[in-house]
């Protein structure tokens, strides 16, 4: 009798068992939507460079800086323009850890009655806002010189039951000063970015109402894998999204719309290696980018000048 599987036969199917494997790969890596923005990217760089951070012009000027005096990895990042320093939290020991421009720890102060801090956001003058992540608290917290420590029992909180998902909850913040916007990012499963109105609350004489904005259609239309960090630039009104997963920087527009890149793979911005696991993200009155990534390195991204 003869055989059912030739060998001609067989290669077929081994052929076409591997397009339906490549064929999955690319949907779960979003390669398909990647490329197309990747040639949206080219086309559009006329449009978008003077009104845009523009992350293809920028550089690395520090790579991979150890981060002297800490054994527990940082998680996130923002810039306080008042003291000209960069902040971060640790979730191991939960501490609150000021850092140097060039990466270099300033302070520690230690967090009380934080289960699990995952990113930190400047707000105004000594006033930061910290997201717990397994229990979607956002704790408003006050830092000042003499700061030594800082308890969540005596902070201002509130408290988030959206898409709860364990250990994939609130992993990045950013803020609109103008427009008092909280952005919050949801790690994954899905990715999401809420915007939150009336937290922190500033306005003592006006009573405590908050608001939040879901746009999963907008959302849908990130092709990143996770989300890790958040930067909110009010001179262009545009949001970066830190990836991890995908090795990405995403430059979002006033309506959502991936509009620039910078990739954190090797040969790319002047990456003598990849970054292996990016945790925060921030930009400086200058524009200059900070970046962290565990096992606590840092990074600097400078934007070059046109010829």
């Amino acid at each position: 009798m003869r055989s059912f599987l030739t060998p001609r036969r067989l290669a077929a199917t081994l052929l076409l068992l591997v397009l339906m494997l490549l064929g999955i790969a690319a949907q779960q890596f979003r390669l398909f939507e990647r490329g197309l923005f990747v040639l949206q990217e080219w086309r559009h760089a006329a449009e978008w460079k003077d009104r845009s951070i523009w992350l293809p012009d920028f550089r690395v000027s520090i790579e991979a800086k150890p981060i002297e005096g800490l054994t527990d990895d940082v998680s996130a990042l923002t810039y306080d323009p008042d003291r000209h320093s960069l902040f971060t939290v640790t979730n191991q020991r939960p501490e609150l850890i000021e850092l140097s421009l060039d990466g270099h720890l300033i302070r520690r102060i230690p967090l009380v009655g934080f289960g699990d801090p995952e990113a930190i956001e400047y707000i105004s003058k000594g006033i930061y806002v910290i997201t717990d992540e397994r229990e979607q608290r956002l704790i408003k917290v006050r830092v000042d010189e003499n700061t030594t420590s800082i308890d969540a029992s005596q902070s201002q909180q509130l408290s988030l039951a959206i898409g709860l998902s364990g250990n994939k909850g609130f992993e990045g913040l950013a803020y609109d000063p103008a427009g008092q916007r909280l952005f919050v990012a949801k790690e994954r499963d899905p990715v999401r970015i809420y915007e939150i109105h009336g937290f922190p609350h500033t306005r003592p004489d006006k009573p405590f109402a908050v608001h939040v904005v879901d746009d999963p259609k907008r959302d849908a239309r990130l092709f990143v894998r996770d989300l890790s960090s958040l930067q909110y630039d009010d001179r262009s009104g545009h949001l970066l999204a830190l990836s991890d997963e995908s090795r990405l920087v995403l430059e979002l527009n006033a309506d959502g719309r991936p509009i620039s890149s910078l990739s954190l793979l090797r040969g790319m911005h002047g990456l003598q290696r990849g970054v292996p696991q990016a945790e925060g993200v921030a930009m400086d009155n200058e524009g200059n980018l900070y970046l962290v990534s565990e096992p606590n390195l840092f990074y600097v991204f400078r934007k070059q000048a046109r010829d």
